[in-house]
C-alpha cells in the first residue's frame, strides 16, 4: 500500500499546488483521480512517484519514505510503471523497441548498455499481445495512430513489471472511442495483474465506469474521496465550481 501524509507542494514562486493530503491506495485498486486543469492532479501524481519532492508530508510505503535515501527512491521508481498524455515514444524506434525501454531499469547501468536479453524480448512482446498490438510490434511508433501509440505506452509500463501505475491524463488527447479503448486496456490488465493504479482524469462518465475508488481534486485540495457509486451532482459542483466537467462522451 502506497500511504500520503498530509503531503503538501508549494511552488518556488509560491504557488500553493497541493494543500496537505492524506490518503492510500491499496493494493490493486484502480483509483482516479478527478478534477478540473490545475485541480492538483499532475502535482499529486509526481508527487507519488518521486518527481517532485513534497514542501510538506511524505509518502510511504511498507519499506517506510520513498524518499527516505537515493537508493529507496530509485527502488520505488523501479516499480512504478508511468503512463503520460503525451505518450513520449521514439517516433523512428519501432513498437517493440519502445516497449523494450520499459526493461532497461531492470538491469545494471552496464549491462543496460548491452542488448538486452532474449527474456527481456518476449516480455515485451507479450505486453504488446495484451494490448492487442503484437501485429504492429515491428511498425515504427510514429506510423501508428494517437490510441494505438498510447497503448504502445501502457505496454512499456507493463514490460516494466510494476506494481504500481501512474497514469496522468491517458486518454485527454484521443477522440472518445479511442480513450476508452486506451482506458479499458489499462483497466483489464492492472486488475489481471493486482496493480494498483492511479490515474487523473477530466472525463465523469469514464471514472464512473473504471474507478474502484475516485478522490475529487479542486484548487489543490482534496473535495471529495469515495466510491465512484457516490458521484452526484452536488458532488460534481464541488469538483467543477471554477470548470464544467468534460464527458466521455462527444
Amino acid at each position: 500500500m502506497l500511504t500520503l501524509r498530509n503531503v503538501a507542494m508549494t511552488y518556488p514562486n509560491g504557488v500553493v499546488a497541493l494543500a496537505p493530503t492524506s490518503s492510500s491506495v491499496p493494493k490493486g485498486r484502480f483509483v482516479v483521480l478527478l478534477g478540473p486543469s490545475g485541480a492538483g492532479k499532475s502535482t499529486l501524481l509526481r508527487c507519488l512517484n518521486g518527481l517532485v519532492t513534497p514542501t510538506g508530508g511524505d509518502v510511504t510505503d511498507h519499506r517506510g519514505s520513498i524518499f527516505q535515501s537515493n537508493r529507496a527512491l530509485r527502488e520505488h521508481r523501479r516499480r512504478t510503471g508511468m503512463i503520460f498524455q503525451q505518450h513520449h515514444l521514439i517516433g523512428r524506434l519501432s513498437a517493440l523497441q519502445n516497449v523494450l525501454l520499459g526493461r532497461v531499469a531492470a538491469h545494471h547501468l552496464l549491462r543496460s548498455l548491452l542488448p538486452l536479453p532474449r527474456a527481456d524480448r518476449r516480455i515485451a512482446l507479450q505486453a504488446l499481445e495484451r494490448v492487442g498490438l503484437l501485429e504492429r510490434a515491428l511498425d515504427r511508433a510514429d506510423q501508428l495512430s494517437g490510441g494505438q501509440q498510447q497503448r504502445v505506452g501502457i505496454a512499456r509500463a507493463m514490460a516494466q513489471r510494476p506494481q504500481l501505475v501512474l497514469a496522468d491524463e491517458p486518454v485527454a488527447s484521443l477522440d472518445p472511442a479511442a480513450g476508452e479503448k486506451v482506458l479499458a486496456d489499462l483497466h483489464r490488465i492492472c486488475r489481471e495483474d493486482g496493480i494498483s493504479a492511479v490515474v487523473s482524469l477530466h472525463q465523469v462518465e469514464l471514472a464512473r465506469r473504471f474507478a474502484d475508488h475516485i478522490i475529487g481534486l479542486a484548487s489543490g485540495r482534496v473535495v471529495f474521496e469515495g466510491a465512484a457509486s457516490q458521484l452526484d451532482a452536488s458532488i460534481l459542483d464541488r469538483i467543477y465550481r471554477l470548470a464544467p466537467p468534460r464527458m466521455a462522451a462527444a
